[in-house]
């Protein structure tokens, strides 16, 4: 099955932290982006492979709506 997440990477001291948006357990750092990115992923792999042998339900961002918003303050 294929899973669609969202990842927000932010500028830490130590280098990146990296979380995925619709299931806030799922966080980890990387000392560069692409680090982090690696790692990402890897703990969202990891995480749904433990929720599906506790049979637990996966959450899915199919209910979200999700964008980006941009205004300009005087």
């Amino acid at each position: 099955m294929k899973y669609k997440y969202t990842a927000k990477y932010t500028k830490i001291p130590s280098g990146y932290m990296g979380q995925i948006i619709e299931w806030q357990e799922v966080i980890t750092e990387g000392k560069n982006l692409a680090e982090c990115r690696f790692m990402l992923e890897d703990a969202l792999k990891e995480m749904i492979l433990a929720y599906q042998q506790l049979e637990k339900p996966i959450p899915l961002n199919e209910n979200d709506i999700i964008e980006s918003l941009s205004i300009e303050v005087a």
